[in-house]
């Protein structure tokens, strides 16, 4: 079969099982860029000059949900109102363009969507210092329709270590045990992109509901803090979870992995912050990767990491989050969000099944949800929200 019709039959299949994306930072973007102008940044139209994403290109891709990340800096004075400014963001979204997003909180709502045409839009708070490390503020963000919560971001957290911090807690202190209860009796996926590997091993000990991944890869094939040990991707069948490979160049490729240590270095070195994205920090990378040229990942380098993650986990247990306008460098083939039929047509030649495929693109994602509500029902029917605090349980 040519590249040409490899190509038109992924894009077929997407048709019928769309991606479920586990990760999009567009609100962060839009935040930085034009502090939430929507006119600006109109997404309804191409914004390729300026971001990853929009709705044109949404479609191209085959997306037919959307976890849009309500993320803010671990160092954000105010995470809290920093966090609902986000939420604001994506329902304004939402509300804009209502005959292509539609607002999903329950697997049934992501089901009723693709059914409409529209692309489910959930939300996932990215780090638990979005919390303040208050269960009602955990409560509160639930009721506004956040979906996942990310334990950590690039910091420890006062219950939980990051995967790219230095080890305090050991993985979840006893309050961060109650947060992943908490989160089991509210039907809030737990996402352990991000944590220390001892973490996921402590919340796969806590949790009585499936976890997610919603942007993270294998750490065998690359090995970066950020990715998925195998004794951990192996505990994923008898949990039900999904890990959602990232297409992240420094996550992915261990060259990008070596080569941004020292752009994060050169960054900082020049006052920025190595997540910043504005256009001066910009200008600070471009100049590096001038004088040192970034190694480039693929199609394949991703499709390298689904193929292991299979092994590991199976495939049931599989997902994507591309962690789009989340960064500043993308695969070759993946540049955008436009780019998810190349890489089901390089799993097509691989020969992944048609059946397999499904279940990467949409159904492992939709049926985790569905779990996590199920959980919840059950638990909720025991007992009620936990009043613990962290100086009750951690002292």
């Amino acid at each position: 079969m040519t590249a040409v019709a490899r190509l038109e039959e992924a894009r077929e299949l997407l048709r019928e099982f769309p991606v479920v994306d586990g990760h999009n930072d567009l609100p962060w973007a839009l935040r930085e860029q034009v502090r939430y102008d929507l006119d600006a940044r109109d997404v309804a139209v191409d914004q390729r000059a300026h971001l990853h994403t929009d709705i044109p290109r949404l479609r191209e891709g085959g997306v037919g949900a959307q976890y849009w990340s309500v993320y803010v800096r671990a160092d954000q004075p105010d995470a809290v109102p920093a966090t609902l400014e986000q939420i604001d963001c994506v329902r304004r979204l939402i509300d804009r363009h209502p005959g292509d997003l539609r607002a999903a909180l329950t697997a049934a709502d992501v089901e009723a969507a693709r059914a409409e045409g529209r692309i489910a839009s959930l939300m996932g708070a990215e780090g638990g210092h979005s919390i303040a490390n208050s269960l009602g503020t955990l409560r509160g963000l639930y009721a506004l329709g956040v979906r996942y919560l990310t334990l950590t971001h690039n910091d420890n957290v006062d219950w939980a270590d990051s995967a790219t911090d230095e080890p305090r807690a050991g993985g979840l202190t006893a309050f961060g045990r109650e947060v992943v209860r908490e989160m089991n009796r509210l039907g809030m996926l737990v996402d352990l992109s991000h944590v220390a590997a001892t973490t996921m091993r402590d919340a796969l000990d806590a949790t009585s509901a499936p976890v997610i991944f919603s942007h993270s890869s294998s750490r065998a094939v690359c090995d970066h803090p950020r990715n998925i040990p195998d004794d951990v991707l192996e505990r994923l069948p008898a949990n039900g979870g999904v890990a959602m490979v990232t297409f992240v160049p420094k996550f992915v490729l261990q060259a990008a992995v070596d080569w941004t240590a020292e752009a994060e270095a050169n960054m900082r070195a020049h006052g920025f912050h190595p997540l910043d994205t504005t256009a001066e920090a910009m200008a600070v990378h471009r100049a590096f990767q001038e004088r040192r040229p970034r190694p480039t990942a693929t199609v394949a380098t991703v499709a390298d990491h689904l193929d292991h993650m299979r092994e590991a986990a199976g495939v049931d247990h599989l997902g994507i989050g591309g962690d789009y306008d989340g960064t500043a460098f993308t695969p070759e083939g993946l540049n955008d969000v436009s780019g998810y039929p190349n890489l089901i047509a390089e799993l097509l030649d691989r020969g992944w099944s048609r059946t397999d495929l499904a279940k990467l693109t949409w159904q492992n994602a939709v049926r985790v949800l569905g779990a996590a509500e199920d959980v919840a029902r059950g638990l909720q029917s025991t007992r009620g929200p936990s009043n613990a605090t962290i100086e009750s349980l951690d002292g």
